[in-house]
């Protein structure tokens, strides 16, 4: 499965190799020309059948939040930093790999016993935490772990319950697969696929690719927060699993275009899938950047309700995330009907 090779695929923002790899390989044959920036990001183009001059741009971003090595200790443990925006608090006992020979360890904390009451009442924080691998000493981690390498949490994809997936890096990885099959048709313009690097760490990559392709218009496609959990009343929910893909009306990056932002609200209602508004404004995706460039780029931003975001741990409903290729690709073919001095009028 897609999704799995995907998923289970180490990249922490800055070091999105591995997934990228995984990319192109999948979309070797579906496009003209696929090209790595810079920064990292890849972008593929799938050229036109009429040669109109218009670009879209579809961005889905390859990393994920992980770990940094920060220190080794002379006992031989692993001490580390964030990478993207993690609660300490669902760091404790979780499995994880250590740089490219993917090192086993597991993060620890001081056991509860050990600790005095003043502990025991504070939050868990990143520094009180350490990474085992098993090393005798520093000198035997050493051989196995340096400064800068990155960790990636160890969790597998798989399907459970009424049709969910449980997988890390979901965020954005269901954006990534479905990039991958849009590439496998073709439109009236020329589509960009572009998958970003280090959207967890403030939107970098994909300010760059947007540059570069300076497109007419752009879609964001996203895993997005989903907290239908008990303990958060319903109008907290941001999104809701089962109930489809989430279109974006504004969050703290960005400000999402109405008429396309009604469009893709309207494809899925108009063809019996279901979809909803993301009703919350926190947080942020590529939109924030891609927007920006340039004399500015209408953009919109579709989401697949995830749980547990950044965690090992995140949880999909299928449904959604067919749901949500499917008013992708709706909303593709729907644009290229338009003509391009028609596009500036979408506002």
């Amino acid at each position: 499965m897609l999704l799995k090779k995907l998923t289970e695929a180490i990249g922490v923002s800055g070091n999105e190799k591995a997934v990228r790899d995984i990319i192109i390989k999948e979309i070797g044959n579906d496009c003209e020309n696929i090209a790595i920036d810079r920064m990292g990001n890849l972008i593929a183009l799938k050229k036109g059948t009429e040669g109109n001059g218009k670009k879209v741009m579809l961005a889905a971003h390859m990393d994920e939040v992980g770990l940094i090595v920060t220190g080794i200790t002379d006992t031989g443990f692993i001490k580390f930093k964030p990478v993207g925006g993690i609660d300490a608090r669902i760091l404790v006992s979780k499995k994880v790999v250590i740089g490219d020979n993917r090192i086993p360890g597991v993060i620890g904390l001081k056991a509860i016993h050990l600790q005095e009451p003043g502990e025991r009442k504070q939050a868990v924080k990143v520094k009180n935490l350490y990474i085992d691998i098993g090393a005798k000493n520093k000198e035997d981690a050493e051989k196995k772990v340096n400064l800068g390498d990155y960790i990636g949490f160890d969790s597998s994809c798989v399907e459970f319950g009424n049709n969910l997936v449980k997988a890390k890096a979901l965020d954005d990885r269901v954006g990534c697969a479905i990039l991958i099959e849009m590439l496998k048709e073709r439109y009236t313009f020329d589509l960009y696929a572009c998958f970003t690097v280090q959207e967890e760490v403030g939107l970098r990559g994909a300010g760059v690719a947007a540059y570069t392709v300076s497109p007419d218009l752009a879609l964001v496609v996203e895993g997005t927060t989903c907290s239908d959990v008990p303990g958060a009343e319903e109008h907290e929910h941001a999104t809701t699993l089962g109930h489809g893909p989430a279109v974006s009306i504004m969050d703290r990056a960005s400000y999402s275009n109405k008429g396309l932002s009604q469009l893709l609200y309207n494809l899925g209602k108009d063809n019996n899938i279901k979809v909803q508004y993301k009703r919350t404004t926190f947080g942020g995706n590529d939109a924030g950047k891609i927007h920006l460039t340039r004399e500015g780029i209408p953009t919109a931003a579709i989401s697949v309700p995830c749980r547990y975001i950044h965690s090992p741990v995140s949880v999909m409903n299928l449904d959604d995330y067919e749901g949500c290729k499917k008013i992708v690709r709706l909303f593709l073919h729907e644009i290229g009907k338009k003509e391009i001095n028609k596009w500036e009028e979408i506002k």
